[in-house]
């Protein structure tokens, strides 16, 4: 893949692929983005200001033909194993925000932890602990 893209970009990525993936991304989704890059201490060295920026270069990806597989691997290279479980939890964070999961949610959820290695175990307990956080009555 010739293009690069930095850790903080990679996991604004996922997040947009995510929220992106039943075709719509709502209020909801949006907020949590904004609100994991404000509070994440992965996110402590970047501006937030370049949200926005980034988010759209990924759409820009996105409506290229393969772009899927393009950010996948975007995403894959630019996550580095130590952050994979992390990874893995801003997009479930950003799934679950508007407390309903799409079909297509649920597809990109499994290509991430396909792609970032995230053992099924591990998965389900990112999972519970982002529904456990976003649970009304």
């Amino acid at each position: 893949m010739s293009q690069t893209i930095s850790h903080h970009a990679g996991l604004i990525y996922t997040m947009v692929i995510i929220s992106a993936a039943d075709g719509r991304m709502t209020d909801a989704e949006l907020k949590t983005m904004g609100e994991i890059v404000q509070k994440f201490p992965i996110f402590n060295d970047f501006s937030t200001d370049r949200l926005v920026t980034v988010a759209e270069e990924c759409g820009e990806i996105l409506a290229a033909e393969g772009g899927l597989d393009a950010v996948l691997g975007l995403i894959k290279e630019s996550i580095p194993d130590k952050l994979r479980e992390t990874a893995y939890a801003v997009a479930v964070e950003v799934a679950t925000a508007d407390e309903k999961l799409a079909q297509e949610e649920l597809r990109i959820l499994e290509f991430l932890r396909d792609i970032l290695s995230i053992e099924r175990l591990h998965a389900g307990a990112i999972e519970r602990s982002a529904r456990a956080r976003h649970m009304t009555l």
